[in-house]
């Protein structure tokens, strides 16, 4: 069994920056976050986090992202969205250029390969020549592994829907034709700040829903954002994956508490 976290459009923001469109404390919500998950018992066995890492994608704001994911007590796996920026991105770890930031490791026998969907400039988001052929590669790799993609952008699941929602058309024909029947047994993405789970040519497509805001999704007309963020523990055994949506706020009202003894007794 393989156990990990997903988290989402971090949306971080150095204090230094003032930046004008912080409407949360993201910094405060991924602190909680590290603090839930170091709490767990057992531990998981990785996070990843998909994408949006920083509000502005300043070199500032991803030092503030290496503080506050230090604490983590199990590794963790970055990805990078549409708010962040290459260039700044690699010159906190000791990289240069503009390029995409892929990379595909394996972990508790789970090979996890990490796309860049960032387009820059752009909302919505795209995978280039050079990536498909990488990710053509890395499929290839580990063979017999279960495989675990994650990139910021969901595949376009409506073609009907908002075109900056998730990756262009081309992209999503494209790794549709890669990924089907080469052991991928889930997809992690953000983007949309919202909890989503898609079949998508039979591989679960789990969207989260973040650590900045969300959308009133009962609102059918324009895009209302309200308060919420959380984070989900992923599972994997024999039988498939399983994804559990865990809130951080609102803070739930408590009603009642039923210990694990009476639990157990239940049949």
């Amino acid at each position: 069994m393989t156990r990990f976290i997903h988290l989402t459009d971090l949306h971080l923001s150095h204090p230094s920056r003032n930046d004008p469109q912080m409407k949360t404390d993201t910094s405060g919500a991924l602190t909680r976050a590290v603090a839930a998950i170091n709490a767990m018992d057992p531990l998981p066995d990785f996070v990843v986090c998909s994408g949006d890492l920083t509000n502005q994608g300043d070199p500032e704001s991803y030092g503030l992202l290496d503080e506050l994911l230090a604490p983590l007590r199990v590794p963790v796996l970055l990805a990078l969205g549409n708010h962040d920026k290459r260039e700044a991105f690699h010159v906190t770890r000791d990289r240069t250029g503009d390029a995409p930031y892929v990379h595909e490791t394996v972990l508790a026998g789970l090979h996890v390969i990490t796309l860049d969907t960032l387009v820059p400039g752009r909302v919505a988001g795209a995978i280039d020549e050079g990536q498909f052929d990488w990710l053509a590669g890395a499929l290839d790799n580990h063979a017999g592994l279960p495989k675990l993609i994650v990139l910021h952008h969901p595949p376009c699941v409506d073609p009907d829907g908002l075109p900056w929602a998730a990756l262009d058309m081309a992209s999503t024909d494209r790794l549709a034709g890669l990924v089907q029947g080469r052991g991928v047994i889930g997809m992690l993405s953000g983007h949309i700040h919202m909890n989503r789970v898609s079949l998508w040519h039979g591989i679960p497509l789990v969207v989260s829903i973040g650590l900045n805001s969300t959308v009133d999704l009962l609102e059918r007309s324009d895009m209302r954002i309200v308060e919420g963020t959380g984070f989900c523990i992923c599972t994997l055994r024999d039988s498939g994956l399983t994804v559990t949506f865990a809130p951080m706020t609102p803070e739930p009202r408590l009603l009642g508490v039923i210990d694990q003894a009476r639990l157990r007794a239940f049949s």
